[in-house]
């Protein structure tokens, strides 16, 4: 490999060391979210227009239907008062004919209308199909999103922790803890000691005071006459 091209890799690994220290998953995933709140929206708004028009052209189609049902009634009204005498045979059959051709031309857009209905009903349906992967999807997103959050503040603590532990000194705290530990045996001897201490200085003062009061222990010149009768001095 030249020159050239170690530098380039090298180049390459530290710019994306880079984008991965600026590029934060948290914020990112927030943003890919607020996105697709968008483009949910916007599908939304689509699909509302296009179930609007479905059902006007449906609606648009039933008229158109029933006014093609309605001009043949009249035409069949037509050729009934014609048969019955009210109405001149000649004007009733050109009346007639004419509402036929109503009936006709009310009957082919009623046709139409239902296809361009079903057309939009078809594009509605692919685009509530779409809504739905959306919503499913930003939702899967949200859940994921809570995850790594909390796994991202796992992750910092756990860092931070293995960061102090691995900075501390295994040596020189076991050299402190020895030390402390050494201080506080001495500072319970001192304490054994001056307890002790005053111990017996309390004994020496109570026989001392004992003996001023005249209580009931022995003077020095009795406990010497004593001692020379067990010698047999006395």
């Amino acid at each position: 490999m030249s020159i050239f091209k170690r530098i380039f890799k090298v180049t390459q690994a530290e710019t994306h060391a880079v984008i991965d220290k600026l590029e934060d998953p948290v914020k990112m995933t927030e943003q890919g979210i607020r996105d697709l709140k968008k483009d949910l929206q916007q599908a939304m708004a689509s699909l509302a227009e296009v179930k609007s028009m479905a059902i006007r052209t449906r609606r648009n189609a039933d008229n158109k239907k029933k006014l093609a049902a309605d001009y043949e009634r009249k035409a069949m009204m037509l050729l009934q008062k014609m048969q019955g005498g009210e109405l001149d045979p000649a004007e009733a059959e050109r009346l007639a004919a004419q509402a036929l051709n109503e009936k006709e031309q009310s009957a082919t857009e009623a046709v139409q209308f239902a296809q361009e209905a079903e057309r939009h009903e078809q594009m509605a349906n692919q685009l509530q199909t779409n809504v739905n992967k959306i919503k499913s999807t930003v939702a899967t997103y949200e859940n994921d999103l809570i995850t790594l959050k909390a796994r991202a503040r796992t992750a910092a603590a756990t860092r931070k922790i293995n960061k102090q532990i691995a900075g501390v000194d295994s040596s020189g705290t076991i050299a402190m803890l020895e030390k402390m530990r050494s201080r506080v045996e001495e500072d319970e001897s001192l304490a054994t000691a001056y307890g002790e201490m005053a111990t017996a200085d309390k004994s020496v003062d109570d026989e001392i005071n004992a003996a001023l009061a005249g209580g009931s222990t022995p003077s020095a010149s009795q406990s010497l006459l004593e001692l020379k009768r067990k010698m047999g001095m006395a």
